[in-house]
């Protein structure tokens, strides 16, 4: 068995993290280039995180682990 981590998509982070409570606010905060993925605006909910990118958004960093 591996014991690698499943990529996750950037929506679903925002929601496991709390810093969105839905799909649809997650999309909203995405879609209105509020969130960047390594210091990249980035506004495809679904981008595919990997370990150690780096999710910002108002100004707080959160690094996926």
């Amino acid at each position: 068995m591996s014991n690698e981590k499943k990529p996750i998509k950037l929506d679903q982070f925002l929601k496991f993290q709390n810093l969105a409570e839905t799909g649809g606010e997650a999309k909203l905060l995405i879609q209105d280039c509020q969130v960047e993925v390594n210091g990249v605006v980035e506004t495809r909910r679904g981008r595919k995180l990997a370990v150690g990118d780096r999710v910002t958004l108002n100004g707080q960093t959160w690094t996926v682990e």
